[in-house]
């Protein structure tokens, strides 16, 4: 099994949802709404979503989630259906999305902090603080090594747990069941399933870079083995040239 392949949510059950959405996206741009706009109602309703979760009202918290990653889908739709592609378009979405998966897992660690019944002692709360603190740092590290490959004119969209995926494993069991008790457990049993996956993912890119510039690392393992097995030369009588200022 290649690791690097390795997908939570099938690509046919992806792309069958993407296919479901695109009437939505035309609608959008037939009543005139730029990418951008649709990128700031995105984050409006991620930012939204992290405030319900810290004051406690998971079920329409998620909900809210699932809308913000709904419009995340839809903007990118429009801007290709309609030719509105922007590098400052793909920059404000990027960009946009870390600042939401800010707010919603400090709106998580606040609600542990604050409405969780902590009747299994103050451990719950620093246990959940940590483990939002660990799935935020997951979730940046997922988009900055994608980033920084293609800042490098690579490719590296692999992974088990892009964004969409973690919204979704977030936002659909909250909507339904809440924190999952008084005490949380089940939002907290979530929080430690999406910081594996996220680090998982982070792994795989890892590798997948690597693989890819593979071809780049031999000319120069084959000249140092190259230097290594040659004769020693005989010093030359001409001192190199000294090029100053490098």
């Amino acid at each position: 099994m290649d690791l690097r392949r390795l997908t939570l949510l099938p690509e046919p059950l992806k792309n069958a949802f993407l296919g479901w959405i695109d009437p939505l996206a035309a609608g959008l741009v037939k009543a005139g709404l730029t990418p951008n706009r649709i990128t700031t109602i995105s984050i409006m309703l991620i930012v939204g979503s992290g405030a319900l979760y810290a004051l406690g009202a998971l079920h329409l918290g998620g909900a809210m989630l699932l809308l913000s990653g709904l419009f995340d889908l839809l903007d990118g739709k429009v801007a290709r259906s309609s030719n509105q592609t922007s590098k400052f378009g793909a920059f404000y979405d990027s960009s946009m999305d870390r600042l939401g998966d800010g707010a919603l897992f400090t709106g998580i660690a606040i609600y542990y902090m604050t409405s969780a019944i902590r009747s299994a002692g103050d451990r719950l709360p620093v246990l959940a603080l940590g483990l939002c603190f660990a799935c935020l740092t997951g979730s940046f590290l997922v988009s900055y090594t994608r980033a920084r490959a293609e800042g490098l004119g690579l490719e590296a969209k692999v992974g088990m747990a892009q964004r969409a995926e973690r919204l979704v494993f977030l936002g659909v069991p909250t909507l339904f069941f809440g924190a999952g008790g008084e005490q949380g457990w089940m939002l907290l049993a979530i929080l430690a399933w999406l910081t594996l996956i996220s680090w998982i993912t982070v792994v795989q890119r890892i590798m997948h870079v690597y693989r890819i510039t593979a071809d780049e690392r031999k000319p120069a393992s084959a000249a140092r083995n190259a230097g290594t097995s040659a004769s020693p030369q005989a010093p030359s009588a001409v001192p190199d040239p000294v090029v100053k200022g490098t």
